[in-house]
């Protein structure tokens, strides 16, 4: 038996993100910011304070490299899409529960709690919505 790597949100996944996954995750991860209405500065924070030009760039399809951090950035940003995927049959609710307020948020939002920034606040609600619909 193989033993899956294991990151510390306790999630088994290939801590190895290629180079054409990566570009691909950047790819959908614009797409996503779309669907969730984001603004370019939401959009930039998320993705680890990201150059105003970068983010331009990604919009129009240029991908540069792509750093270990914000690749783990958009695998937490594609894990927490994924969960809303699971709880909501609709897309549209899933993308529209992101504003939301939420009680187990203290009456903010889900995106209140990721814009401040830090990529331990991507993988706590990641958890959180992996909670939410039973994956643990």
């Amino acid at each position: 038996m193989q033993l899956q790597p294991v990151d510390i949100t306790g999630h088994t996944e290939n801590p190895r993100i290629s180079d054409e996954e990566a570009r691909a995750l950047a790819r959908t991860v614009v797409n996503l910011f779309a669907a969730w209405k984001l603004s370019d500065s939401e959009a930039r924070t998320l993705l680890g304070d990201m150059a105003a030009r970068t983010w331009a760039r990604w919009k129009e399809g240029d991908i540069g490299r792509i750093d270990r951090d914000l690749r783990m950035r958009m695998a937490h940003l594609m894990g927490i899409h994924k969960g809303l995927r699971y709880l909501f049959r609709e897309p549209s609710r899933g993308y529209a529960w992101i504003r939301k307020p939420n009680a187990a948020f203290g009456g903010h939002s889900a995106l209140d709690l990721i814009l401040r920034g830090e990529i331990s606040d991507l993988a706590l609600l990641r958890e959180w919505l992996d909670a939410e619909r039973g994956a643990w």
